[in-house]
């Protein structure tokens, strides 16, 4: 098998992994096991809590005590037995620590699947920005293989998605060990713990903008963890009306929900050009106006005749979160000192990933129970959509008005305070 292959099938079953209970997960909750909002919220949350801290972690030990693929390995075979674990759970608290517990040990391992394949691909002379994207789209793949597997298997509402998930990680975790060796090289770590960890990168902070810059990209990744928890869960109450349940929305919404992850590889080739003439100020405000979009069609649609709103919605959600998630880390890039670069991308992963998604959990749950779910627990997705949308939509206005900004269109580039910021026809 070659190296490019082993690292597609790495990748693949990376995301499979997660695919396969992300966007369902919301239909077990609510329809099997009857819980509430507000603890769904904190479920949520976990991924933001494992986010906080633990890839920055398993990055020292990978970096200082063990090979990169034999802890990679080890992280997905516990995170396995973790995921068996889970419907045993009698009550949101047990589901909680435990659903913490196999976060802990899935986030480190996207950065780790990184951190092994540029290494492979280092190793054998390739060049890692012109072949790791085509092996990372795989990852998205199979993301909507497991999205497909869990629809068409009936196990949207049953918890045999997260041992189907747990399959995947235990094979994943015995695979990992036979990648190209990753050794820790300690001249990685040479810096103090403070830069390792990437707490230097707080002094971009100092800079107005890239303070508002972070702030709003918190939360643009609160809005993110929004239509993951929810999207599943909307389509698949529709199925207690005699007037949709036999529709196909209903009967496979996470095939529906896949359409997300499809736009997504498309409009990650629009990027360069809408960096290139427009810039990241018009590019994040598109992101926010297209989270508006995609909360406000959900809003309106419905799996009959309005099912087309909810596949444009799905369609949206490519523009959305690429324009945001991909277009910010080049933006950091640009903006950061080279020195530390690596860790100014940690905390745009950590605002994101770990505040963000913790903020947009706990907030959302809360006010979804308090405000929109009835006494008998029916929600009002409605009025919940509205919301989410006008949340978003405050955000651009907002973003708009506070981020000072001059872009120079042809030039290639982005200036902030006179700075040169991105350069998108470099290599």
């Amino acid at each position: 098998m070659s190296l490019k292959l082993r690292l597609v099938v790495m990748n693949f079953l990376q995301f499979f992994i997660w695919g396969t209970w992300l966007i369902t997960i919301g239909r077990y909750w609510f329809e099997t096991r009857h819980w509430s909002g507000t603890s769904f919220g904190a479920i949520f949350s976990t991924m933001g809590i494992a986010s906080l801290f633990m890839p920055a972690l398993m990055g020292i030990v990978a970096d200082r005590w063990i090979n990169a693929e034999r802890l990679y390995g080890i992280l997905h075979i516990v995170g396995g037995i973790f995921l068996c674990l889970l419907p045993l759970a009698d009550n949101p608290q047990q589901f909680f620590w435990l659903i913490l517990a196999t976060m802990v040990c899935y986030m480190p391992t996207i950065s780790l699947a990184i951190a092994v394949a540029y290494n492979a691909l280092k190793r054998d002379g390739l060049d890692v920005v012109r072949d790791f994207p085509p092996i990372r789209v795989w990852g998205t793949v199979g993301f909507i293989a497991a999205l497909w597997t869990t629809s068409l298997l009936g196990l949207e509402t049953s918890p045999g998605q997260f041992y189907v998930a747990a399959a995947a990680a235990f094979a994943l975790g015995v695979y990992a060990f036979f990648l190209p060796p990753c050794q820790p090289k300690l001249e990685a770590a040479s810096g103090s713990l403070v830069d390792i960890l990437g707490l230097t990168s707080f002094r971009l902070f100092r800079d107005r903008n890239m303070a508002l810059f972070f702030i709003f990209a918190m939360l643009l990744g609160a809005a993110l963890q929004l239509t993951n928890a929810y999207g599943g869960t909307f389509l698949g109450e529709f199925s207690t009306n005699a007037a949709y349940a036999h529709t196909l929305a209903v009967k496979y919404p996470a095939i529906i929900m896949s359409i997300s992850q499809v736009s997504e590889t498309l409009f990650i080739l629009a990027i360069p050009f809408f960096l290139r003439r427009y810039g990241i100020k018009t590019v994040m405000t598109i992101s926010m106006l297209a989270w508006c979009l995609r909360f406000g069609l959900f809003a309106y649609g419905d799996p009959g005749p309005g099912l087309w709103m909810i596949v444009l919605s799905c369609v949206v959600y490519g523009m959305a979160f690429d324009f945001f998630n991909i277009s910010g880390s080049l933006f950091v890039e640009q903006q950061s000192d080279p020195k530390i670069r690596a860790s100014a991308q940690g905390l745009f992963m950590l605002m994101t990933n770990g505040v963000g998604a913790v903020f947009g959990s706990l907030i959302a749950g809360y006010v979804i129970d308090r405000f929109y779910t009835a006494a008998d627990g029916t929600k009002d997705w409605h009025g919940i959509w509205l919301a989410f949308a006008g949340y978003s939509l405050a955000m651009a206005v907002l973003f708009v008005l506070l981020f000072r900004y001059r872009h120079a269109p042809g030039a290639g580039s982005q200036v902030l305070h006179g700075h040169t910021a991105l350069d998108v026809d470099a290599p």
